[in-house]
């Protein structure tokens, strides 16, 4: 990777993407749910836990592979769906790229700005992601379309989105791409010269339509027409997210659950793979980071799926926390934004590296041989650190 584009950390990344990015898009990326009190505990809560480590005796070599829902992974961080990713000219599919790269597996959003057969020929180890929008019918059209398509897997997201408030204020998005928005967010997009003359050179304007939300071949409908179909569906029921894992008939992943009693009902619906998730902070605002919760719920049903965590990764050392208190694997969102924004495929790749080299880093320091060797012994939890949700209390009195 050229030096001149090459960043040693997410923190950097992070600088140079809103550097690079126009304002509002910048915005779109960090902004949270009101106040942004759990975005900002999905990062500081890995502060609160130290490392136990040796001195001597570490390994030589580090096995950093491991698996998730039968998808052979180099190392245990997985890419978590995010819509539009239009910071980018190549977006999702320079993502996939970046992933296939790095020997990982891609998790593509309904609400993505590339069609999902030229993300999953881009990585074939994608996983695509539906939401509870349109009733059974739309969505079993969207599903048959996936698998059409090859997608291995489906993740099915459950916790977005609750509330909209920003006590920030949020972004301002337009309806559609048309001369009139174009030419009213010009000075905006004139204000950073590199990231404007990266889309005028593609000759067409970042795509606000949703085509994973159509037929193939289709443009898809606007984004805020999709968004708005999807406020009006009522939400899915236990028996609705069994019906989906039922008609996939392959691996399936619930995004979105925190509390023990969600979990053990997601295994009763026979998913494959949970996320602790609480879509970074984007949801219920007061809802305790995903790490605090994972521990109880990767002891509940650890034994019987995949259970992955989602939400305030930063670097390698995070991941290494996250698989020692239980999760199987990590996904990762704004990190891998930050990195495309900041220089495309190279950026999400170059974020990639930097995770995979802190997982191996700190297993080194832990003197652990592999990912799968970690447990609550190599880290410091301090007291009242875990959340317990949905446990019964006073023996469920």
């Amino acid at each position: 990777m050229a030096r001149d584009i090459w960043f040693e950390t997410v923190a950097i990344a992070q600088e140079r993407a809103r550097k690079r990015l126009p304002k509002s898009a910048y915005s779109s990326l960090i902004s949270a749910s009101e106040k942004g009190v759990t975005v900002s505990d999905n990062v500081e809560a890995f502060s609160e836990l130290g490392f136990a480590p040796h001195v001597v005796g570490a390994c030589e070599k580090r096995d950093l592979s491991t698996t998730v829902m039968g998808q052979e992974l180099s190392f245990p961080v997985m890419i978590s769906p995010t819509g539009v990713q239009a910071v980018d000219p190549d977006g999702e599919v320079a993502v996939a790229r970046a992933a296939a790269a790095r020997g990982t597996a891609m998790g593509l959003s309904s609400f993505a700005s590339k069609p999902m057969e030229e993300v999953i020929a881009a990585n074939p180890k994608t996983f695509f992601q539906v939401y509870w929008l349109g009733g059974r019918d739309a969505i079993a059209e969207r599903v048959e379309r996936a698998r059409n398509a090859g997608a291995v897997g489906l993740i099915a997201t459950t916790d977005w989105s609750f509330s909209h408030g920003r006590d920030w204020g949020s972004p301002k998005i337009p309806e559609q791409m048309d001369l009139k928005t174009m030419i009213k967010m010009m000075p905006e997009a004139l204000s950073r010269p590199r990231w404007f003359l990266q889309w005028a050179k593609t000759l067409r304007p970042p795509s606000l339509r949703v085509p994973n939300q159509g037929r193939r071949g289709e443009p898809g409908p606007p984004f805020f027409q999709a968004y708005g179909e999807w406020m009006g569906t009522p939400p899915p029921t236990w028996e609705d997210i069994a019906w989906l894992r039922e008609l996939w008939g392959g691996p399936f992943m619930l995004k979105g659950v925190m509390r023990v009693d969600d979990a053990k009902k997601a295994v009763d619906a026979g998913v494959s793979a949970i996320s602790v998730s609480n879509h970074g902070g984007n949801n219920l605002d007061g809802t305790p980071a995903a790490i605090r919760a994972l521990p109880a719920v990767a002891e509940a049903v650890g034994g019987q799926i995949d259970v992955l965590l989602d939400g305030g990764i930063r670097r390698g050392s995070d991941v290494v926390k996250a698989l020692a208190l239980g999760a199987r694997a990590v996904m990762i969102g704004r990190a891998y934004l930050w990195g495309l924004a900041a220089a495309g495929q190279p950026g999400v790749e170059n974020v990639l590296d930097i995770l995979r080299g802190g997982i191996d880093s700190a297993l080194m320091g832990l003197g652990r041989a592999s990912v799968h060797d970690l447990s609550p012994d190599d880290i410091l939890i301090p007291s009242g650190f875990a959340r317990a949700l949905g446990v019964p209390s006073d023996g469920g009195r």
